[in-house]
């Protein structure tokens, strides 16, 4: 995959006077991930971040979500775009709009890589969402503090159904973490970025999940020492084994654009 675009337009004609693509040079774009239909490519899916947005209004997101659909038989086109503050939302639209989900799930090598599988999760669970969530907000800054979110109102949640997501990058590790918060309305979740002096309130689903976690495992271990002999003789004890341990990073995402001017957070 290369990161420069190529909308494969040659030798056709927009089918409509608003021609999307006069929104933007493709100058500007760097490809994250695409997808073109096989054998007659009558469908382009494209992630691209848009570089000229940094020299405009500060805070407007940089992710562009771009479809191209062609008539061959009439050699016209159509194009329609949406900008989004992070990949996982931008490629939802796409999925929405007829992509296949594993030909846009891969963003291309050369980028920041997630920090750790919490941010893999949330990213699949938004990019696999549908319409679970409907962005009421986002804000982007590609200056100290390297950071992007997003403010949603989640369908499917029956307490705080205000969801932000805040992904945060690390531009010395060139990686980056997206986390999920839950607040009972967007004034709250906006005073939270606005001061964040606590920790970002976790979704009541995920304290659910934990706790249940927690208890698998104490009725796992109560499980196996009851299965142990009483009669059976203790063996002697071992001797004390230094403690391993391995992590393991999951790549594939990317890296964030050169931090040629700041955008402020909302006030």
């Amino acid at each position: 995959m290369s990161t420069e675009l190529d909308l494969h337009l040659d030798d056709l004609a927009p089918a409509d006077s608003e021609y999307a693509a006069q929104q933007f040079w493709s100058g500007d774009l760097s490809v994250l991930t695409e997808h073109h239909t096989a054998p007659h490519g009558s469908h382009s899916y494209v992630v691209a971040h848009d570089g000229s947005v940094t020299w405009g209004v500060p805070g407007e997101p940089q992710v562009a979500a771009i479809k191209v659909a062609r008539d061959l038989s009439l050699n016209t086109f159509t194009m329609e775009t949406a900008y989004h503050a992070t990949v996982p939302f931008a490629q939802n639209w796409l999925i929405e709009h007829g992509c296949p989900p594993d030909q846009i799930a891969e963003v291309g090598a050369g980028f920041s890589t997630p920090a750790d599988d919490l941010t893999v999760r949330i990213e699949a669970q938004i990019r696999e969402s549908g319409a679970r969530y409907e962005v009421i907000e986002s804000q982007t800054s590609d200056y100290d503090p390297c950071e992007a979110w997003t403010l949603t109102r989640d369908g499917e949640a029956v307490e705080a159904p205000i969801r932000l997501f805040l992904e945060e990058g690390d531009s010395n590790a060139h990686t980056y973490t997206l986390r999920e918060g839950a607040f009972p309305d967007e004034e709250t979740a906006l005073r939270w970025l606005d001061d964040r002096s606590t920790p970002l309130p976790q979704p009541p689903e995920h304290l659910g999940e934990a706790a249940a976690l927690r208890t698998r495992a104490a009725l796992a271990r109560s499980a196996g020492s009851s299965e142990i002999p009483k009669t059976a003789p203790k063996a002697p004890p071992s001797p004390r084994q230094p403690y391993q341990y391995s992590v393991r990073y999951r790549g594939g995402c990317r890296e964030r654009p050169l931090r040629l001017r700041g955008a402020p957070r909302r006030h």
